[in-house]
This record gives structure tokens, sequence and C-alpha cells, in this order.
């Protein structure tokens, strides 16, 4: 079967754009991958779980308390264990400037880099947040800050909130692009 010189070129130019698509999806996921390290470590993810209660210590368990995601909503409030700031002692919850626990739609925990990077960049799952409001909430928000540093017996993100800051203006920058 002979191929048709227009539908030869046709065939060649998809296939280098699929191999130029995969190239650069293979190249920037190390970029994201980076981000979802640090998205679902404990810091992060035990207040963004996937199911209706917080997660405590490195070890992502749930809230002693058996406080439940029905407690906020009926409006309660995290605040009344986790003050505006940390209070001095080994075994005292921590705090942060409106401790609180995200919608589910937040959720970081067991997803896989696609379906993460997917929600960060879905406003009606981020929070409402653009992408340049989302590199400033990481950037200013408090329970963040807090994240990075958590106080004693608690492990930090895998990397300073520096540089995680960074990394998430460099991800927006290049047009957030998501791993397959």
């Amino acid at each position: 079967m002979k191929i048709a010189p227009v539908a030869a070129a046709a065939s060649l130019a998809l296939i280098s754009l699929f191999s130029q698509r995969t190239a650069r999806s293979q190249a920037e996921a190390p970029l994201f991958d980076a981000i979802v390290g640090v998205l679902q470590s404990p810091r992060c993810m035990n207040c963004h779980p996937s199911g209706d209660a917080p997660l405590q210590t490195d070890a992502s368990r749930p809230h002693k308390q058996n406080i439940q995601r029905a407690f906020v909503d009926l409006g309660g409030s995290c605040q009344t264990c986790h003050q505006d700031a940390e209070m001095p002692g080994d075994h005292m919850p921590p705090g942060a400037l409106h401790w609180n626990l995200p919608p589910p739609t937040m959720a970081f925990q067991g997803k896989t880099p696609a379906a993460l990077c997917a929600d960060l960049q879905d406003e009606t799952k981020n929070g409402g947040r653009s992408l340049d409001a989302l590199v400033h909430h990481v950037s200013t928000d408090p329970l963040v800050l807090w994240g990075f540093d958590p106080g004693p017996n608690r492990t930090p993100p895998p990397m300073t909130h520096a540089a995680f800051v960074a990394l998430m203006t460099d991800w927006v920058a290049e047009g957030a692009p998501c791993p397959n």
C-alpha cells in the first residue's frame, strides 16, 4: 500500500508532535514530582486528607479527638484547640492563624501526580484560585508557613519554604504542565 505524499507528511508531523510532547512531559515530570513530594508530605496531607477526618503526626494517623469534617461544617472550629500561634509545651496542639480543614475538593492524599496537578489547576477544586493566586497562597498563608516550620517533634516537608515557592513559581511560569 502506497501512502500519498500529503498523508505521509501529515503522519510524520503528528509523530514529531507526539515525540516532542512526550519528551516535554518527561522533562517536566520531575518539576511537578518535587511539588507532589511536598503536598503529600504529612505536614500538608494531614490537613488535606481524602477522608472526612484530619490526620496528625508524621504517621498521618486519624485525629485523636475524633474530629470529623461534619463538626467543622456544622459550625465547630478547629481553633477551639488550635490557637492562632504555637502554644508552649511539647504536647500542646500546633497553632497558626485561621487553622481549619479545607473542603474535600482540596484533598492531596492518595492522588496520582497527574490528578493532583489537574486539581491544582482547577479553580473549582483549589479554593477558587488562579495559578498566580495559588503561588501567593503557598507564599503567604499562615498555615502553609507553619507547615514548613512545624515546631519540635514534627518533620517539615522535604524542602525549604523558599525552595517550594520558587518551584511553584517556575511551574506556573512554564504553564503549569502536568505529568501524564
